[in-house]
């Protein structure tokens, strides 16, 4: 099966498996796992910043950076449709005590004025505003500019409000503005990067930090139960993903190019190109989008559905431009029935 859902579904590369056999492994809660101290040292220096915190999840990893950064009771501003308000179940609130002061997003960046409206003064009745959360690669397939982060960084600097990078697709977006992953990485006081989306790890995520932070976030880590003991198998794979995985992330942007091109040609489908910044095609579908996925799924593809009559399409490792044709033969042959 080709399984357009999300690059979360790749499955291990066929070095990952053999590294995976083959780590030196130790107990990482006692800090003695060397393959995870080797990991979280090179997702520290490839981001341009002091230590690394192996983590399970995505979602753990951004949830460990908001209770690092806060106190009970604060409130942090994050973007109306970031994965952290979005799609992390309210997380913020529950874990940290913390409420959310949402902010519109153009093209994925906060907006400058809203965020100067939205940071708390003093008042006696007001919740102290403590941490900036921004995301980049954004969900939503757009990559915010590098002025648009530095200029977030900036106003959080003068009111001496620490920033957060949800930064699960940081390395597409790197691949996107053609630029290192630490330049901007250095726009967030805390980065969290995903070694399964994409990068074709089966587990895991990094947050990254001054030395300090880190040291604090590891104790929240094991608060959650995200203590692990020989979790070097894992980490292997993660360096797998930082050392070669990331280096061919452009094949799947151009995928994603090369089918919104050629999807965008059939009169049912209308591409969003304004959302093709990475790796994800945003096609609006005008037929029904539910028996078009029952019969690709017959045809061997697995699609995901979005919102309302938008559905996503993400290339990634397992998918090759060969995949591709294949797949919009298959539409071209499901178009061609429904007219007959």
């Amino acid at each position: 099966m080709i399984d357009f859902r999300s690059d979360t579904v790749t499955k291990p590369t066929k070095a990952m498996r053999e590294v995976m056999y083959h780590a030196v492994v130790g107990d990482d809660v006692y800090e003695d796992d060397a393959t995870i101290k080797t990991l979280e040292s090179l997702a520290a220096k490839i981001t341009g910043k002091e230590a690394g915190l192996f983590v399970p999840s995505g979602t753990m990893g951004n949830q460990i950076a908001i209770m690092t950064h806060t106190q009970r009771g604060d409130e942090i501003i994050v973007g109306k449709n970031s994965h952290i308000k979005t799609y992390e179940v309210g997380a913020a609130a529950v874990l940290s005590g913390v409420s959310y002061h949402v902010v519109a997003e153009k093209r994925g960046a906060l907006q400058i004025q809203d965020i100067i409206k939205g940071i708390r003064g003093d008042d006696i009745h007001f919740p102290k505003t403590s941490l900036i959360c921004m995301e980049n690669a954004h969900g939503s397939g757009v990559v915010a500019s590098l002025s648009d982060m530095e200029a977030v960084a900036k106003i959080a600097k003068i009111h001496k409000i620490a920033t957060h990078l949800d930064g699960a697709r940081l390395f597409n977006a790197a691949v996107h503005l053609n630029v290192s992953p630490d330049t901007i990485a250095q726009t967030a006081d805390s980065v969290m990067i995903c070694l399964s989306k994409g990068l074709s790890s089966p587990i895991g995520s990094l947050l990254v930090g001054s030395k300090d932070f880190i040291l604090r976030a590891r104790k929240y880590r094991k608060m959650l139960g995200g203590g692990m003991r020989q979790v070097g198998v894992l980490g292997a794979t993660g360096i797998v993903s930082l050392n070669e995985m990331t280096k061919r992330l452009y094949i799947d942007h151009e995928n994603a190019q090369y089918l919104a091109e050629k999807l965008n040609h059939f009169k049912d489908f209308e591409v969003n190109f304004d959302a093709l910044d990475i790796n994800m095609v945003f096609v609006k579908i005008h037929l029904n989008k539910e028996d078009f996925s029952r019969y690709m799924k017959e045809k061997g593809f697995i699609l995901g559905g979005y919102k309302d009559d938008v559905m996503r399409l993400v290339c990634h490792n397992d998918i090759s431009r060969a995949d591709v044709d294949a797949f919009l033969h298959e539409v071209q042959n499901y178009t061609q029935s429904i007219s007959r």
